[in-house]
């Protein structure tokens, strides 16, 4: 059984005690991810559709370190701020997914850190 930690530049630093990815028995497992731009630490912007554009950026950006890509995600994880908001990350997220996109639940939660309007975690093969 291996167990790598994934981290890059490409993807914001984690806020907490915890790696961007972990890639474990031909899975890479990626910690959720806000809309954070790695070079700035701030959000890509204050609309649902920008911060879910970066986020899956940023997944993309850690799913290449740990050699693996977004045509290989298995499973995704949407938390939103507001489920108002589930048609306007839905028609962005498409554009990352535009084949056989992987199994998906979304939620809708009281709050996400730093006040981001969505939280995105995967499962990808490695």
């Amino acid at each position: 059984m291996s167990r790598e930690v994934i981290s890059t530049p490409n993807g914001p630093a984690a806020v907490g005690p915890y790696s961007q990815a972990i890639k474990a028995n031909g899975f890479v497992f990626v910690s959720g991810q806000l809309g954070l731009v790695p070079e700035t630490k701030q959000f890509a912007g204050d609309t649902v559709a920008a911060q879910t554009e970066q986020v899956l950026k940023n997944i993309s950006a850690i799913l290449q370190a740990a050699g693996s890509s977004m045509a290989q995600v298995v499973k995704v994880t949407v938390l939103l701020a507001d489920m108002a908001a589930f048609a306007e990350m839905n028609a962005v997220y498409a554009t990352f997914f535009p084949n056989d996109p992987p199994a998906r639940v979304t939620f809708a939660v009281k709050g996400l850190p730093l006040n981001g309007l969505v939280e995105i975690e995967v499962m990808a093969l490695a």
